[in-house]
């Protein structure tokens, strides 16, 4: 499944980190994308998630990329996976980058204020190249 943060941040340039050297572990950023699926799945409570990751999750040191947003009703193609009510991609510089992410009181204010209306959380990440 390829990351709706990964593609835009490729096609919209993002920070670059590559070199002339050979592709390797010093030109690899880290993907975090996840998938919330919601008890209420009114559109004011997407929107107030969305709203959330905006607030508390967009601005930590060493992202490169941010995007948070809801699931595209219109598109139902078989390959398509729709078991989700609003994503959040960050891509981070490094690994560090999003360790410290982990447990920054921003990202744990975000999870305790918003964990009630989750009824699961899928969390995706990825070594990703540029």
């Amino acid at each position: 499944m390829l990351s709706l943060g990964l593609l835009a941040f490729t096609r919209f340039g993002g920070n670059s980190m590559a070199t002339d050297s050979a592709p390797g572990k010093a030109d690899q950023l880290l993907s975090h994308d996840v998938y919330f699926t919601l008890k209420d799945k009114s559109p004011e409570a997407k929107q107030k998630l969305v709203a959330a990751c905006k607030k508390y999750l967009s601005k930590h040191p060493g992202t490169v990329f941010f995007a948070a947003g809801t699931l595209c009703e219109e598109l139902k193609r078989e390959v398509n996976d729709r078991d989700f009510d609003v994503a959040l991609h960050v891509v981070f510089k490094t690994k560090a980058d999003q360790d410290k992410y982990q447990d920054a009181p921003l990202h744990l204010q975000f999870i305790e204020e918003n964990k009630a209306n989750w009824t699961k959380v899928r969390v995706f990440d990825s070594n990703v190249e540029q």
